[in-house]
């Protein structure tokens, strides 16, 4: 009963894509430039699969034998959000990019929703959710109007105090909001922010909930699901994918949570993929430029990497990837435009061996599927490069 786990260390990039000029994401190096920034990045788990071996990194972190495969990806999709950078790794690879809303969204657009949800209200700019709660907060709490804010992605952020909107109201609002945005106005995430505390002091929440657009053709996740293997979604798996070709569900919040579902996960007795996301890297210190908490947070998960290793079963891959990058140490709070890591390792995986740069995040879709012996016309396997 093999299984493939997948791991996706979200916004974990490792150096800026040829295009990345176009996003404004020149110099951009998640990895290494936290690794310059601060000193509590210990990682030397990841180092020994091949992470600081993967071309273009150099040669500070590079190892003499690594442990497992190493390389990075390209993203054929022309942007730099979840769920597009999700969507090509399970093998669909968008057309267009996500609609985005730089300056807000129209007029006609926003008097609509007001209309639906029955009040006003606030925002309406792009901009870090942490500073907009602060900025606007507290009129939130005088008005009970939600606040509404974007970024460089495309999405449709709706933060509200859970003292003053109840945390199911909160949802019934974005879904609104998520039957709204279609057609011409089709943005990749509507996405509940809820937020606590007093003026000068509000936290955001982990009962966070995104809703995305359900992929228009199927991933090699439907592949996996219609001949008979389980697809166990973990963290914001299920909402990037709307459930679509998910089998199983073990829902997670934050990073530990999301580690310990995978162990369970992979204690259980099937076959299939295990597919997990953990957002901590990207929501809790890549948006909010912290290239420390960011450091502990990837020397957290090294840490726990020997209990993941251990749970391997003879036939078993892990394969470690990322979907767009998050540099802390840049201006920008957005996601960055960046090539990303794969890193493979198991028992039946060579040592030391160096799957070069694929032309597309989709890769790892067909090196799925190639493993589970099924078809899927999208993406080129490397899965025979790997395996002993």
């Amino acid at each position: 009963m093999k299984k493939l786990i997948l791991i996706i260390l979200d916004s974990f990039g490792v150096g800026e894509l040829e295009d990345a000029y176009k996003f404004g994401d020149e110099g951009s190096n998640t990895f290494l430039n936290i690794a310059k920034a601060t000193d509590k990045l210990k990682i030397p788990n990841l180092l020994s699969l091949g992470l600081g071996n993967i071309q273009g990194l150099g040669e500070e972190y590079a190892v003499e034998n690594p442990l497992g495969a190493f390389g990075k990806a390209k993203e054929k999709f022309d942007g730099k959000d979840t769920t597009g950078g999700h969507w090509e790794i399970a093998g669909l690879i968008l057309d267009k990019p996500f609609r985005t809303y730089p300056d807000g969204f129209p007029k006609e657009l926003m008097d609509e929703f007001e209309a639906k949800i029955g009040t006003k209200t606030l925002g309406n700019y792009a901009a870090s959710g942490t500073v907009i709660i602060k900025d606007l907060g507290e009129e939130h709490m005088k008005t009970g109007c939600p606040i509404v804010y974007t970024s460089a992605d495309s999405v449709f952020q709706i933060a509200c105090h859970e003292g003053i909107i109840p945390i199911e109201r909160q949802y019934e609002i974005c879904k609104i909001a998520r039957d709204m945005l279609k057609g011409e106005h089709l943005v990749g995430r509507v996405i509940a922010r809820p937020f606590v505390g007093e003026p000068g002091d509000f936290k955001r929440t982990e009962r966070r909930k995104d809703y995305s657009v359900t992929p228009p053709r199927d991933t090699v996740l439907d592949t996996l699901k219609n001949a008979g293997r389980k697809v166990y979604a973990i963290g914001k798996i299920e909402d990037i994918f709307n459930r679509k070709g998910i089998t199983d569900i073990l829902h997670s919040t934050n990073n530990a949570a999301g580690i310990e579902a995978t162990l369970d996960a992979m204690k259980m007795d099937f076959e299939g993929l295990i597919f997990t996301n953990l957002v901590d890297f990207d929501m809790l210190f890549g948006h909010r430029n912290n290239p420390e908490g960011y450091a502990e947070a990837l020397s957290y998960f090294d840490m726990k990497f020997p209990e993941i290793a251990d749970l391997l079963g003879d036939d078993d891959i892990l394969m470690l990837a990322a979907d767009h990058g998050c540099d802390p140490t840049t201006p920008s709070t957005d996601h960055s435009r960046e090539y990303i890591p794969i890193l493979a390792y198991g028992k039946s995986i060579k040592q030391n061996t160096d799957i070069g740069i694929r032309e597309s995040f989709s890769d790892i879709a067909a090196t799925i599927a190639d493993f589970f012996d099924i078809e899927f016309g999208v993406g080129k396997s490397f899965l025979e490069k790997i395996k002993k």
